[in-house]
């Protein structure tokens, strides 16, 4: 796009007046006003961050603020350059995502939902009654998502190649073809097209732009729908709220903020794409110690959406492609608390600002989790237990009392599950190690939860079902397998225990996506092979990244610190990681907070108000219900939740209500429509590149960058060391690489409370739900938990093996196993006499009389060869050794006599 002042001179311009290029941009982030006039955010660098199918997902590496009015006409204000560089002190370069082609705001099973439109919504209902696109056959299941490209991963639109198709950016969301036309998943999320209108409940609304439903739609047509985006995951709904139902649909472009990284899994030759997507909330959004707990709306305190996403990237049609998917939660505990900030000390204490008797904050929040991943909803909670002074585990019982509270109104098959797992103090435990515990905290929640599967199973898996996957994976009469509920995690920070926790689950998880895809027999993997080593790679990165963006600093106990295994180096980074977040959080966390709420539009200045930094408190701007006076509630205490919410339980609402509620923007184009054609986005020919620039060659590589150079087996699966100590029931006392010993939510002010434990402490360690499903087992060195070994479970039955169950014989089998043993042992005489015939039984003597030679199973007495067989054979072999001989006179007789008969 260009951007110019028109052709209006500015002062002291020198040179001809008109048009002149300003920049060049891929994409509008939107427009923000502080005290004069608008500014426009462009994105002028990209990079490649990931492929979900043939979809391909952006990061922001640059951006550009470009004044709109004119010089001559510009109010100066003497507070705008303040407001500008606190603006921009908001780093949109720094971890902020796009796509043109894929809702990113969105979980990849919402995305392939069917879409619930009625009927009517179009002319043609033969075609458009149950599915929310039609097209022809043969057309691709993707779009171009923009035309101004590069040579290289990260893309400068200055010198982006001109091209033709340069007017055509955006992208149109055709709708994969899965199994089922009814029920199967859907890709709903195009991004604008020429001729379309804005639909709510099934209801065309009056657009700029031509309706759809007005124009005939043709076979060469393609159409589908673009889904409004979830703004509680859109960090440029501010930009965008002004403009949104004013201008046409490919201007807009939504921006999620935290983390996304993908590595691929080559087995043997075959690509399996891993992806890991972090949505952090806009809601209640800020830095550590000045955000905690919840809001009165019940957005809560550094949430953020994990989704793991695992596909087979061996196929390119998005309609065939399979993907499995996880989604995780995290955040902090929906409750009024707060640490003083005032006092100078590493950990301030908790306090709980507010009574809340009814439960309200946390019924706010459960209901919007309920809403967005149905039941069971499953917390895990992270803080400590048992302190001799109480810190964390105020918060953590007023948590558990709220919970028991809000159950009271639910029905009992769709109560919320609460799992208190004391952390910290495991990690302190000589004879256990955390990983075992989290890996049964992980199966019992995969269990509940299941996860997201885009196609049916595999024959081979019903033929060789795995007692681990069962109930988990989709039947061959299912299209798809959906995920119900969610694991929501939290500690004090959400931070380094809320990351390892994750990791677990995520590991338990991918585990079952890949047997799932047909990768792996058995749902099991070791903590020593690359995919593992991938996966925890990516969560670590996942961990820094959101814990620099909260707390500011990377994470202080990484992984490896819990898994006991980190070098004793790492002593010295975990050092400059606590002060690091010490500094922030004392320094600058005030100025970042300011920062965010002027960037999210929670705060919007105005002439003659005033200024953000004159504001003592932003309380009031994050809680607004409270300058309105007494709460005006519309339902019951004891209804915290929304009834359409319960009624479609245990689905999610949003999924089942999907196309329903909220503008549904239905588009049209024609199937030779370059943004239609997934060849046009993915290999871009009308750009000269090479292999080496494609995104897929360089992300990160199982076989490149994690097999050792010396491995002789290629498999990704397979461990790369030994059995290290923490793989055996019991882990060997180690000096704690930390720096303190402690936690990082640990308090100054509290006790920890591993003094005095003894090695059956792991007993108890588990709180709530999953306690007496977790009871007598033991974990084996791979993190799974399986039963109590015995011989038994060792070694197989007969009837398990062949379907024969062994059983004493009965008296008529025994009468026959008596005579075969008489004839065996009679037929092992050297020879038989009258005498000793004699004295056999007559019942024996019959048999006796069958005997005619001295055979047996111990010698046998040879045959007798005539002469005539020991010439055939004597001729077989000299013809092995020197070949056909000549005829004989009989042979030569046969062959004259069959010649006079054939040719006379």
């Amino acid at each position: 796009m260009r951007i110019d002042v028109g052709n209006r001179p500015r002062l002291l311009q020198k040179g001809p007046v008109g048009l002149k290029r300003t920049v060049s941009a891929f994409g509008i982030v939107g427009f923000v006003r502080f005290l004069e006039g608008y500014y426009m955010v462009l994105i002028t660098k990209r990079r490649r961050v990931a492929l979900i199918g043939p979809h391909t997902i952006y990061k922001i590496e640059d951006t550009s603020l470009v004044y709109i009015p004119n010089d001559m006409v510009r109010y100066s204000h003497p507070d705008e350059q303040r407001y500008l560089k606190m603006f921009q002190n908001v780093d949109l370069s720094s971890n902020f995502y796009f796509s043109y082609s894929y809702d990113v705001t969105r979980t990849l099973q919402y995305n392939l939902m069917p879409c619930k439109l009625s009927n009517g919504l179009c002319p043609n209902e033969a075609k458009a009654s149950e599915a929310e696109f039609w097209r022809t056959e043969g057309v691709q299941d993707e779009f171009i998502h923009d035309s101004i490209h590069s040579e290289a991963d990260i893309e400068d639109a200055s010198c982006a190649i001109q091209n033709p198709l340069e007017s055509e950016e955006g992208g149109v969301h055709a709708e994969p073809k899965l199994p089922s036309s009814s029920s199967s998943p859907n890709l709903l999320n195009g991004i604008g097209a020429k001729n379309d209108c804005k639909v709510t409940n099934g209801q065309n609304l009056p657009n700029a732009e031509p309706n759809v439903s007005d124009t005939k739609i043709t076979e060469a047509d393609v159409c589908g729908i673009r889904i409004e985006p979830y703004w509680k995951f859109v960090w440029n709904e501010n930009m965008l709220k002004k403009v949104y139902n004013e201008i046409q649909s490919d201007w807009i472009l939504v921006i999620v903020h935290g983390f996304i990284g993908q590595s691929n899994i080559n087995v043997f030759g075959r690509s399996i794409y891993l992806t890991l997507i972090a949505r952090r909330s806009n809601l209640f959004a800020g830095t550590r110690f000045l955000k905690r707990g919840a809001n009165t709306k019940g957005g809560v305190a550094n949430e953020v959406e994990t989704e793991q996403i695992v596909h087979d990237a061996s196929l390119s049609s998005f309609g065939k492609i399979r993907f499995t998917s996880f989604v995780q939660l995290r955040g902090s505990i929906p409750l009024h608390w707060s640490q003083d900030v005032n006092k100078m000390v590493p950990k301030p204490p908790i306090a709980l600002d507010q009574s809340d008797p009814y439960g309200f904050v946390a019924g706010q929040h459960l209901n919007q989790v309920l809403r967005r991943y149905g039941t069971p909803i499953i917390i895990l909670d992270l803080v400590k237990k048992r302190e001799k002074k109480r810190h964390e585990s105020i918060i953590s019982e007023e948590l558990v009392n709220v919970v028991h509270y809000l159950n009271q109104f639910l029905p009992v098959e769709h109560n919320i599950k609460y799992i208190g797992f004391d952390m910290a103090r495991v990690n302190k435990t000589k004879n256990t190690n955390v990983l075992f515990r989290l890996a049964e905290i992980a199966e019992y929640c995969l269990r509940r939860t299941s996860f997201f599967q885009s196609h049916p199973t595999f024959f081979c898996r019903e033929l060789r079902p795995n007692s681990k996957c069962r109930g988990l994976l989709a039947s061959s009469s299912e299209t798809f397998k959906r995920q119900c509920g969610v694991v929501r995690t939290n500690c004090v920070d959400c931070l380094d225990r809320t990351n390892t926790a994750q990791f677990a689950i995520g590991k338990a998880a991918l585990a079952m996506q890949l047997h799932a895809l047909g990768i792996i027999d058995c749902p099991v993997l070791d903590f020593d092979s690359d995919c593992v080593r991938m996966l925890e790679d990516l969560y670590e990165d996942q961990g820094d990244t959101l814990a620099l963006q909260y707390g500011g600093s990377h994470l202080v106990h990484r992984i490896k610190s819990y898994r006991k295994v980190a070098p004793r180096t790492s002593s010295a980074r975990d050092i400059m990681q606590t002060l690091s977040r010490y500094y922030s959080n004392a320094f600058s966390d005030s100025d970042k907070q300011q920062a965010i709420n002027l960037f999210l539009g929670i705060f919007e200045p105005y002439e003659g108000s005033l200024n953000i930094w004159e504001l003592s408190t932003d309380f009031y701007l994050h809680n607004d219900i409270t300058l309105k006076g007494p709460r005006t509630r519309t339902r019951r205490y004891t209804q915290w939740w929304e009834l359409p919410v319960v009624r479609s339980l245990p689905f999610a609402y949003e999924e089942e209500s999907k196309g329903l509620e909220g503008h549904t923007i239905v588009l049209k184009t024609t199937a030779h429509d370059e943004r239609v054609d997934a060849f046009w986005e993915y290999y871009k020919p009308y750009e000269l590149t090479t292999l080496d620039e494609q995104y897929c060659f360089n992300m990160p590589n199982s076989i490149r960058d994690f097999m050792p150079k010396s491995a002789s087996n290629f498999s990704p699966f397979s461990p790369r060391v030994g059995r290290r100590k923490e793989e055996y029931g019991t882990s060997v006392p180690e000096a704690n690489p930390n720096v303190s010993g402690k936690d990082s939510t640990s308090s100054t002010t509290s006790t920890g409370s591993e003094e005095g434990t003894t090695s059956d402490s792991d007993k108890t360690d588990i709180e709530g739900d999953i306690r007496s499903a977790v009871e007598n087992t033991a974990v084996t060195g791979d993190g799974s938990r399986h039963e109590l070994f015995s011989l038994k479970k060792l070694f197989a039955t007969m009837k398990e093996t062949y379907g024969v169950e062994i059983k004493n014989p009965n008296e008529g089998s025994m009468h026959l196993y008596r005579n075969f043993a008489s004839i065996g042992e009679l037929a092992a005489q050297a020879s038989v006499t009258e005498a000793k015939a004699s004295d056999i039984g007559s019942s024996n003597l019959i048999i006796t009389r069958v005997v005619t030679s001295a055979d047996s199973s111990r010698a046998v007495q040879p045959p007798t060869v005539s002469r005539a067989a020991v010439d055939i054979y004597q001729q077989y072999v000299s013809r092995g050794k020197l070949g056909a001989g000549p005829p004989t006179k009989s042979d030569l007789s046969a062959y004259q006599r069959y010649v006079a008969s054939a040719y006379q």
